[in-house]
């Protein structure tokens, strides 16, 4: 059963949420905990650029169908089913809401969930790393541009001035962490899981600004628990709409079963890790509580339904051919 509960990482997301509900950082010390959430944030992916490495790229890039498909349903499917749903239902959730659900589907895969899950099951490992990686960086620069377009289409946002904002907090601290990986490159990876801390600290940090400001603004008023339950369900047709495609997609295909489970593991995740700074730097504290909700609520619904895929998958039988070899 464990399987189905949530992880520590969403645990303390959760306490973290209850935290700011309580205790809400409010005057100077919102606004000193503002500054510390963005030098947090740039300080995350400095480090995420230092410990980038190019080795697992080039294990997987032979399989260049494969990415490109991955790719596709990461930065094409999602944002096409976000639209698709919120035209076909547009008072099922609030304009706030939906905003938090589009957010979601311009966001990159997670990197250790969507590896973890295809080793689990059997899949092809090093295509996972390479797509995952690949995702991961390209959305630095996709994101923000998908949402531009998304809050351009809703009346509201800067449109590429919030894209060139992202790109200077975001990339320039991740760019200079790259170029300093020769010197310290080493280090960041002889103390990756002291560092992992640092970046879960710094989105915790970044969690307790936003809920904070939103707490002042009376979110837990906003928003009913029907409207809560509503965004669960819409979170959970999203996702399983995406998994239903790329399963059916891979098979129609004619994939590997190893790069089907890669394609349904990687095209279907959206990272937390991601999507909490992105969201501080375009939406600001005044909507980033929102604008995060879904997203939470969609990381631990892909945790729990992927973690079922995964050992039904790793209980698939072994291929004749295997069996005869060892035979």
């Amino acid at each position: 059963m464990r399987r189905f509960l949530p992880d520590q990482f969403t645990l303390l997301l959760i306490a973290t949420v209850a935290f700011a509900s309580v205790f809400p950082a409010v005057g100077n010390g919102a606004s000193f905990m503002m500054v510390a959430s963005n030098v947090a944030i740039a300080l995350l992916f400095f480090l995420h650029g230092a410990r980038l490495s190019t080795d697992a790229i080039v294990a997987g890039v032979k399989d260049v169908r494969l990415h490109a498909l991955i790719l596709a349903c990461t930065f094409i499917l999602f944002p096409v089913l976000g639209l698709a749903l919120r035209a076909l239902f547009p008072d099922l959730l609030t304009p706030s809401l939906w905003l938090g659900v589009l957010f979601v589907c311009t966001l990159s895969s997670t990197v250790q969930s969507s590896i973890a899950f295809t080793s689990m099951a059997r899949g092809n490992v090093p295509g996972a790393i390479c797509a995952a990686t690949a995702s991961n960086l390209l959305g630095t620069v996709l994101t923000p541009l998908l949402v531009a377009v998304l809050l351009h289409r809703q009346g509201g946002g800067h449109g590429l001035a919030d894209a060139g904002r992202i790109l200077i907090q975001l990339l320039l601290p991740f760019a200079a962490g790259s170029l300093l990986r020769p010197w310290i490159g080493a280090w960041a990876l002889r103390n990756n899981r002291t560092l992992s801390k640092v970046d879960r600290s710094s989105i915790l940090l970044a969690v307790y600004t936003a809920f904070s400001a939103a707490v002042a603004q009376g979110i837990w008023h906003a928003f009913p628990p029907i409207d809560l339950a509503t965004m669960v369900l819409v979170n959970a047709l999203l996702l399983g709409s995406v998994l239903l495609i790329t399963t059916w997609g891979s098979r129609k295909l004619g994939l590997s079963k190893e790069n089907e489970i890669t394609m349904v593991f990687c095209g279907s995740k959206k990272s937390l890790a991601s999507g909490i700074p992105l969201a501080t730097v375009l939406f600001g504290t005044s909507q980033m509580g929102v604008v995060v909700l879904p997203l939470m609520i969609f990381h631990q619904m892909q945790l729990m339904v992927c973690a079922v895929l995964a050992r039904r998958y790793a209980e698939r039988e072994t291929p004749v051919v295997a069996v005869a070899a060892r035979a």
